[in-house]
């Protein structure tokens, strides 16, 4: 199941996710918020980790209409949340579940689109600290109750230009080459235990953020992000067993341009 077009299209079995324990970040809208629908929809229990809590009861709504298993929700701000949050975070997690059978990282911002000469050193530090540290100190966090599940899954969200760095892209970009040395980092630690580490590129997807970095694109060529939802929930499901320090295209990319 590692042949990409395979995941890519990935068609789990009905129930595949039954009695897995998921937090999926920035679960309230987007990718977050798809993937988070997704793994409902397959029977899983999800935490809904997020900024807004108005967004995640949007969340939480859609998936008990649809009559899936009472998720979580957990408030949580990524930029500003300290030890004590994190430690409360744990606690409530631990309380309400006693184990984690998975942890998707999607949440992430953009910050600026700007020249390194001129980056503003605030919005800098913002960006590396919610796409980098954060996932950091949240997969610290909650290593204990992956680690009492017996097959459990860490999944970052990774980029075309966490990859090959880009003009412009600045802490975007070298925050998510950081996301992708975390993973690996992490997954050859893992080795040999129940607990996994992959990283996935979502591509291009009709998101607020997409909109952010490009706003004069055609958003009618873009796929919505259910569409780009079966290889998380391929990583995140018992089927990606063994798989283990790898990362994945959630679409058919073309290859970048060659600069100069």
């Amino acid at each position: 199941m590692t042949d990409p077009l395979t995941l890519r299209n990935y068609s789990p079995a009905p129930n595949s996710h039954h009695d897995r324990v998921v937090v999926v970040t920035g679960a309230g809208d987007g990718i977050g918020q798809a993937v988070a629908l997704a793994l409902a929809r397959q029977g899983a229990t999800v935490a809904l980790l997020g900024r807004t809590l108005r967004k995640l009861e949007r969340s939480y709504d859609q998936i008990v209409k649809a009559g899936g298993p009472k998720p979580a929700l957990l408030p949580f701000d990524l930029e500003t949340a300290g030890a004590a949050e994190y430690q409360a975070l744990d606690e409530a997690l631990d309380r309400e579940f006693g184990r984690l059978d998975g942890l998707a990282h999607v949440a992430g911002i953009l910050g600026a689109l700007s020249p390194i000469e001129h980056y503003d050193v605030p919005t800098w530090c913002k960006v590396l600290h919610v796409n980098l540290t954060a996932p950091f100190l949240l997969t610290r966090t909650l290593l204990p109750l992956l680690r009492r599940s017996t097959d459990a899954t860490v999944v970052f969200t990774s980029s075309g230009v966490g990859r090959r760095g880009r003009a412009y892209w600045g802490a975007y970009s070298v925050s998510k080459f950081g996301g992708e040395g975390l993973m690996q980092v992490l997954a050859h630690e893992l080795e040999g235990t129940r607990i996994r580490a992959n990283s996935l590129n979502p591509g291009p997807v009709r998101t607020a953020m997409r909109m952010q970095a490009f706003p004069g694109e055609d958003r009618s060529r873009l796929v919505e992000p259910a569409a780009v939802t079966p290889p998380y929930l391929f990583l995140l499901g018992p089927e990606s067993s063994g798989i283990n320090g790898m990362t994945f295209d959630c679409q058919q990319l073309a290859p970048p341009a060659q600069a100069g």
